[in-house]
């Protein structure tokens, strides 16, 4: 979500790979709060995003025994979940209107921006309570900080590098081996069009609308070794949306719309709807990070069995992953008995299922039972050791197929791995959408200029 990268983005990637940091939670789940003492008497109606609109019931049901059971660990706290799904088109009229629950979700990039505007509460006093404060990858935790030294926001869902995902029952119908994933770039092309030409259906898709096409584009960018923005020497920044990379990857997916017949010409595609299409069988290739399939089981109802996950192909000099993640807030006008109580919902929620075994296997029990995905791939929030001792602790519930994503897991944590653009993040999305909307819908496209065009428009918001 650069020939050179900025500070920030050096040590998200270098924290991420290396995995930094290690720590144990509390032995005991059943403490009255993550700082050891039970909450005051002072009664608290806490609202928190449950799940994305359309899950299934099995979900929310889920959902809604971890509700009881927090209610039953802190009795004076009462959790309303409130349905939500952060799209970038909508969140900012949201959190203006004041719509959003306390607990909130946002982008990993977009949290310096919104501390700079006095949009998320300060959770540092809070934040203090949690025993294991000291251990999250630090570099993962200094995204939620403001220029104070705060925490204003806090890692809790995974964090994930992007990763290109496949339906095996449509590779087998084309004669493709499942167990054997493309590598490349022109591999992705040739077994697109082998599968468009042998069962109809698409061979890949993209994203392309509500900044999700931009954020694909920019991932495909850093697998072909480009960027598309510069950090300089003094501070400044320097749009570079028309490199060679980008532009590589706009031509082969103009090829595979208007040569091969092999690219599903649909530009209402975003992360919701694409993952819907996927689901329902209509295409067979796509990218996105490597958390999906969880979505794709609660909200789509896929059956894992024809799932499968492999890594982005890395060509040329300095290819890199695109990571990203989730960051948990709370609104600005919280109280301090309303952060009290979310920072307390966030280590249950989020993070407990990480750290503690007691929590972690009960969390998972409750997911297994729903047919909710238990051991999907992810990147660390703390380190490569407790995320590894959190598959050990739930290894009796894992039901994701880890043999059918072995071209990832077997990787993940050795690719080399970029941060998300600094500035301007969601703005630079919104405008990578264009040319990947036209390449779609007009076969004579002028990338070039497309690009062009983004980047001026790009460096002017660099500049503001």
């Amino acid at each position: 979500m650069r020939s050179r990268r900025s500070t920030s983005a050096l040590a998200l990637s270098g924290a991420v790979a290396i995995g930094l940091l290690a720590g144990c939670a509390s032995d005991d789940p059943a403490d009255p709060a993550p700082g050891g003492e039970p909450a005051g008497e002072e009664k608290v109606t806490l609202t928190v995003v449950s799940l994305i609109p359309g899950s299934e019931q099995a979900a929310f049901d889920a959902f809604e025994e971890r509700v009881a059971q927090f209610e039953e660990r802190y009795p004076n706290i009462d959790v309303e979940g409130v349905e939500y799904e952060w799209r970038a088109t909508t969140f900012a009229a949201q959190l203006a209107g004041g719509t959003l629950p306390d607990v909130f979700e946002i982008p990993l990039t977009d949290a310096k921006t919104l501390i700079e505007n006095g949009q998320l509460a300060d959770l540092d006093e809070a934040f203090a309570q949690l025993d294991y404060a000291e251990e999250f990858n630090e570099a993962l935790l200094d995204a939620g900080r403001g220029e104070d030294g705060h925490v204003y926001a806090i890692p809790a869902k995974s964090v994930y590098g992007v990763a290109l995902h496949y339906n095996r029952e449509l590779f087998e119908q084309a004669g493709l081996d499942p167990d054997d994933p493309p590598s490349t770039w022109d591999e992705v092309r040739e077994y697109a069009k082998q599968i468009k030409d042998a069962t109809g259906v698409a061979g890949y898709a993209t994203m392309a609308t509500n900044n999700t096409g931009g954020w694909q584009l920019t991932a495909a960018t850093y697998s072909r070794g480009g960027r598309v923005q510069e950090a300089t020497d003094d501070g400044t920044y320097v749009a570079t949306l028309d490199n060679p990379a980008t532009q590589a990857h706009l031509e082969m997916l103009e090829a595979m719309r208007w040569e091969d017949d092999s690219l599903l010409a649909d530009t209402t595609l975003d992360w919701s709807t694409i993952n819907q299409a996927f689901a329902a069988g209509q295409l067979a290739m796509y990218t996105t990070g490597s958390d999906v399939l969880n979505a794709l089981m609660e909200t789509n109802g896929l059956d894992p069995a024809v799932y499968g996950m492999t890594a982005m192909p890395l060509e040329g000099a300095d290819a890199g992953v695109l990571v990203g993640g989730t960051l948990a807030a709370v609104t600005a006008q919280a109280d301090d008995a309303t952060k009290d109580a979310a920072i307390k919902w966030i280590d249950h929620w989020y993070l407990s299922t990480l750290r503690d075994q007691e929590q972690a296997v009960a969390d998972a029990k409750v997911r297994f039972e729903a047919g909710q995905g238990v051991g999907t791939p992810v990147l660390p929030i703390f380190s490569r050791e407790q995320y590894e001792q959190e598959l050990a602790w739930k290894a009796d519930y894992i039901n994701v197929p880890l043999d059918q994503m072995t071209g990832y897991t077997d990787v993940m944590f050795d690719q080399p791995v970029v941060g998300e653009p600094s500035r301007a993040t969601q703005e630079t999305y919104a405008l990578l959408d264009v040319p990947v909307q036209a390449v779609l819908t007009d076969r004579n496209a002028d990338i070039p200029a497309l690009l062009a065009a983004a980047n001026e428009q790009a460096q002017a918001l660099l500049d503001e």
